[in-house]
């Protein structure tokens, strides 16, 4: 049995391409570089006419890792069913397509170990870089991958430490409980997302920061710590309602939860905005169709997935980046309104 006739099951390589053409490996591996100008001498036809018959497929990942890059970029976020996930990845792929590169995803839950696992994963698939949505503060995973030297930058989330592109979340958080005191409330609930996300963190301070500057008094109770989930936000809705001293207004540090309060307020027989403002953050598509339409802060997706993958180029050249932040706008719609009940 001749080398033309090798079982088509099994990958053909260069190998045997070179070893059927009576040539060398680096002959036969140029002139089947699709990147190369295409030579018509009658060697090369010949080894590509070879190549054709044996069944040999070109393995792009090899290459591109013998080249030391592959153009793709490794994204990590916790979950797809996020909304908000899903929205940024969108922003990365689009960003990546004009710079000539691709994204491939992970989801990991938001767990630690999800994500150390996903980035090994990612790097020896050949992922030139990565992009993380899943930093803690003081994050033990990112400090791994500084010190194993591998590319990577953070977006949405921050971890004190490493390079990022995210939204301005304190001034986000100021927005909503400024907009909310200028229509006369002062007494502002806050639910206010989980204390490992920087993005959390940010909002909550804005929030604090507002109603100092109005020389408003917080209530502790009026603070109440939830996940980013709509099921969170039930639950930390029904904790503010069911004080004495309750909230005329709520500042939900996303829409998810925002979603969630609107579901138990509508149970409590509270209307939306004639008993209670409410406000969340992120402004995805759905919530302005909402049977009350949410006031939120918009976040640039765009802006901060193009900036993401600007501070990984950089940080692939061993350029020292900064961490870039994109200014939130407050959208209004019809969940807000004048309090003048007081």
């Amino acid at each position: 049995m001749n080398d033309q006739s090798k079982d088509k099951t099994s990958r053909v390589t260069l190998h045997d391409v070179a070893s059927a053409a009576g040539v060398s490996k680096s002959t036969v591996s140029r002139m089947l570089d699709e990147r190369l100008p295409s030579s018509q001498s009658t060697r090369a036809v010949r080894v590509r006419q070879i190549a054709n018959d044996l069944g040999y497929v070109r393995d792009v990942s090899a290459a591109s890792l013998r080249r030391g890059k592959t153009g793709m970029i490794g994204v990590i976020v916790p979950r797809l069913t996020d909304t908000v996930m899903a929205m940024l990845y969108e922003s990365l792929t689009r960003a990546a397509v004009r710079a000539g590169l691709f994204t491939i995803v992970a989801a990991t839950e938001d767990d630690p170990d999800a994500v150390r696992h996903s980035a090994d994963i990612l790097l020896r698939r050949g992922a030139d870089g990565l992009i993380l949505a899943t930093a803690r503060t003081n994050d033990v995973v990112t400090r791994e991958l500084a010190e194993k030297g591998v590319p990577y930058v953070l977006t949405l989330r921050t971890d004190e430490h490493s390079p990022a592109s995210v939204g301005d979340d304190k001034l986000g958080g100021y927005l909503a409980t400024r907009y909310l005191i200028d229509l006369g409330h002062r007494r502002i609930g806050l639910i206010s997302g989980p204390d490992y996300a920087s993005s959390a963190i940010g909002r909550r301070q804005g929030y604090l920061q507002a109603m100092q500057e109005a020389g408003l008094e917080v209530d502790d109770k009026w603070i109440v710590g939830s996940s980013f989930s709509i099921d969170a936000g039930v639950d930390a809705t029904d904790k503010l309602m069911s004080l004495n001293n309750r909230p005329t207004a709520i500042f939900s540090v996303n829409d998810n939860t925002a979603i969630g309060a609107l579901s138990k307020l509508a149970e409590l027989g509270l209307r939306v905005p004639d008993d209670i403002s409410l406000i969340g953050y992120n402004d995805v598509p759905v919530v302005s169709h909402l049977p009350v339409p949410l006031t939120s802060v918009r976040v640039p997706f765009d802006q901060i997935a193009s900036g993401a993958l600007e501070l990984l180029s950089m940080k692939m050249t061993d350029v020292e980046v900064p961490v870039r932040l994109a200014t939130p706008t407050l959208i209004p719609r019809r969940s807000t309104k004048r309090w003048s009940q007081d």
